[in-house]
């Protein structure tokens, strides 16, 4: 989205979110028109209409149509590389991995020597978010069978994901139940890499999170508090964990907060954990962390570099 429309439709939710005291009928539409924003934010956080970098491979891991991934292998690789899978973002409704991975990480890393993935998973309402989960594991499950013929390091898997992809990878990543459901366990994954989420502790953004993602927020993980807790990375975070975080965030005051919490309740588990702070303010800036990394010239990218050499060589 080019700064004009940012401005535009940031502008617009300032209005309605600040439009209070507006009584009967305008109070409703009102909320009809919060939502319709909050669903057009959601679709553009992180899109990115780049054309997809060439070189992928497509592999389906299920018989749905949305259970495929795309992979570039690894360049310059000597023995089997190291991979990253990436789950996009999109309010776990919308997304895909052919707009919402962001232009640089698919040339970036393999020019890295790792190999590179973007999965596309259900979406909901189709879907449940414990659905979601299970096919970020069924896709990692997919790629360490092939692990031979794709050149890939069963031992040095990372999973990365935005926004919703962030919640999803960081589940994943402290609920053992997805990984067990695909013949797989945390010994198979070497780090996480949430980037910029805010639902980790899910009752805790419906009741403090900004009021244009509540429906959203709502339609993904209901109104049962045992299930908002089993679909909570923070409440699921004690031991057994995977071993290695690193929490990406820019200064949104709930995804800050949401982190920081995450990260607690991961090293009381006993998982080693990172957070890495950098500028970019509201809905843009959870965009361009996404959009933007791998871009050499982007500061997250060489923080993430250097945590994924040391991740890797351990």
């Amino acid at each position: 989205m080019n700064g004009r429309r940012w401005i535009g439709w940031l502008g617009l939710l300032a209005f309605v979110i600040g439009s209070g005291g507006i009584p009967g009928p305008l109070a409703d539409a009102r909320e009809r028109l919060r939502d319709r924003i909050g669903a057009r934010l959601a679709e553009h956080m992180g899109a990115d209409n780049a054309p997809k970098a060439p070189g992928s491979e497509t592999i389906s891991y299920g018989r749905d149509p949305l259970q495929a991934l795309d992979l570039w292998r690894a360049k310059s690789a000597k023995g089997p590389a190291p991979l990253i899978v990436f789950v996009h973002g999109g309010g776990w409704k919308r997304g895909d991995k052919d707009n919402a991975t962001g232009r640089f990480k698919a040339v970036h890393y393999p020019e890295q020597g790792y190999a590179f993935a973007s999965i596309n998973y259900r979406l909901v309402p189709a879907a449940t978010v414990e659905q979601q989960a299970a096919d970020v594991a069924g896709a990692v499950k997919a790629l360490i069978d092939r692990a031979d013929s794709l050149g890939i390091d069963r031992r040095r898997i990372v999973l990365m994901g935005h926004s919703a992809g962030a919640h999803l990878v960081a589940l994943v990543g402290t609920d053992q139940r997805y990984l067990r459901g695909a013949g797989l366990s945390f010994a198979d994954i070497a780090g996480v890499i949430p980037i910029d989420g805010a639902a980790y502790d899910v009752a805790a953004q419906m009741q403090d999170g900004p009021p244009i993602m509540q429906k959203t927020y709502r339609q993904a993980f209901g109104s049962d508090p045992v299930r908002q807790k089993a679909l909570s990375p923070t409440q699921q975070a004690a031991a057994p964990n995977a071993r290695e975080f690193l929490l990406l965030y820019v200064q949104r005051a709930d995804g800050v907060r949401q982190a920081k919490a995450l990260g607690a309740a991961l090293e009381k588990g006993g998982s080693r954990v990172e957070h890495g702070s950098f500028p970019g303010e509201g809905l843009k800036g959870h965009a361009e962390i996404n959009r933007s990394l791998g871009d050499p010239a982007y500061a997250p990218t060489g923080f993430v570099d250097d945590w994924l050499r040391r991740v890797f060589a351990r």
